[in-house]
C-alpha cells in the first residue's frame, strides 16, 4: 500500500490524515491535544496504532509533510507555544519513511488557498483580486501567522515568515495603552501577543486595567462569548481592540507585499466571531494608512470558512512537490 501520512501541528490541536495514493479524499482523520501527550513522540505512537486499528494501514507511508507552527528549515523542531520538539532524523525512525517534509504551517496553509473555491471564504471589502499579484496570508490561533503567496508564470512560490513576532505598532490612545500594560508584562510586545487566542485574554486583562475592574473571565473562549452577549463591557472593548488592530496589521501585510491579489485570513480563533469581526472597525483599520488609503481600498479581503486548510496545504505540498 502506498500511502502519505500528512499533518497539521499548532500549539493547542494536533490533527494527522492519511491519503492514499491517487486518492483526493484522506482515508483517516486524528485530532489530539497538545496537552495530553507529554511528547510529540507519544502523539506519534497513537496516531500509528489508530492507524492499525481504525484504518487498517500497517505498513510506513511512502511520504510525510508535517506543518508545524514554529520555524521548520533546522534539524531541531521546537513549537513556539507548546512543549513539544522534535528531530527530523528522530521523524524517520519512529514513522520509517526517509520522505519527510516538515513545512511551517502557514506554508501549508499558503499552499491550501491555491485549492480553495468561492464556496470558503467570505469577502470582506475590497474589489476583485488581480490575478498576477501577491497574496498575502495571515491567521490567529494559539499563535500568529504569516506567509505569503508569490505567482511565477504559471505557478507559485510560497514565502514562509516569522511575521507574528514582529512588533506591535498602536495607532490610538486606546492601544497605546495596552502597548505599556504589555510592556510591564513582556518587556517586547510582539504582534502575537494581542492577536491570538491568548492575546486576546491579555486585551481583555488590558481594558479591565483601563477601567480598575477586576477580571471576572479566564479564557480567550469566554470573552469571546461574553462579547457577543454584550454581559462584559471590558470583553466587549477587548474584541473591538482586537478586530481593529488585525485589521491596521493586515493592512501593513497588504502594504509590504503589494498583495494585490489580496489577503486571506485563515486560524482558528476568528471564525468563532465571524459575524461580529465583519460588521467591526477591521476594514476601516486596515484601509486606514493615510496617503495610501487608496492604494488599500481595492484590495480585498477573504476569511477562510474551510475547515482543515493546514491539512490540505499539507497535501497540496506533497502533490506539487510530486
Amino acid at each position: 500500500m502506498r500511502w502519505s501520512l500528512i499533518a497539521d501541528i499548532g500549539g493547542t490541536n494536533a490533527r494527522f490524515a492519511a491519503l492514499l495514493d491517487g486518492e483526493s479524499e484522506s482515508r483517516f482523520e486524528s485530532h489530539h491535544s497538545v496537552l495530553e501527550y507529554p511528547a510529540f513522540s507519544d502523539v506519534i505512537v497513537k496516531v500509528k496504532e489508530e492507524l492499525a486499528t481504525v484504518a487498517d494501514i500497517h505498513s510506513p507511508p511512502t511520504a510525510v509533510c508535517l506543518a508545524v507552527a514554529c520555524p521548520a528549515d533546522a534539524e531541531q523542531i521546537s513549537f513556539t507555544n507548546s512543549h513539544w520538539s522534535f528531530t527530523r532524523t528522530d521523524l524517520r525512525q519512529w514513522l520509517g519513511c526517509e520522505h519527510i517534509a516538515v513545512i511551517n504551517d502557514f506554508e501549508a496553509v499558503a499552499h491550501g488557498v491555491t485549492a480553495l473555491t468561492t464556496a470558503d471564504y467570505l469577502q470582506i471589502g475590497g474589489e476583485a483580486a488581480i490575478p498576477d499579484k501577491a497574496i498575502g496570508l495571515i491567521g490567529a490561533g494559539t499563535g500568529l501567522g504569516m506567509a505569503a503567496l508569490l505567482p511565477v508564470g504559471d505557478d507559485y512560490h510560497v514565502l514562509d515568515t516569522e511575521g507574528g513576532h514582529a512588533d506591535f505598532a498602536p495607532v490610538d490612545p486606546l492601544q497605546i495603552h495596552v502597548l505599556n500594560y504589555l510592556r510591564a508584562i513582556y518587556g517586547r510586545v510582539s504582534l502575537e501577543r494581542l492577536l491570538s487566542g491568548k492575546g486576546l485574554l491579555n486585551l481583555y486583562h488590558a481594558m479591565c486595567d483601563l477601567q480598575s475592574v477586576e477580571p471576572a473571565l479566564t479564557l480567550p473562549a469566554e470573552v469571546v462569548t461574553a462579547s457577543l452577549e454584550k454581559s462584559d463591557p471590558q470583553a466587549l472593548a477587548a474584541l473591538n481592540v482586537f478586530c481593529e488592530a488585525f485589521g491596521a496589521t493586515a493592512g501593513n501585510l497588504a502594504l509590504t507585499l503589494g498583495a494585490k491579489g489580496g489577503i486571506y485570513i485563515a486560524g482558528g480563533v476568528i471564525p468563532r466571531f465571524s459575524e461580529f469581526f465583519v460588521s467591526s472597525g477591521f476594514r476601516d483599520k486596515f484601509e486606514s494608512k493615510g496617503r495610501f488609503r487608496t492604494y488599500l481600498q481595492p484590495i480585498p479581503v477573504f476569511l477562510v470558512t474551510r475547515d482543515n486548510l493546514g491539512l490540505l496545504g499539507a497535501a497540496k505540498y506533497l502533490q506539487k512537490r510530486r
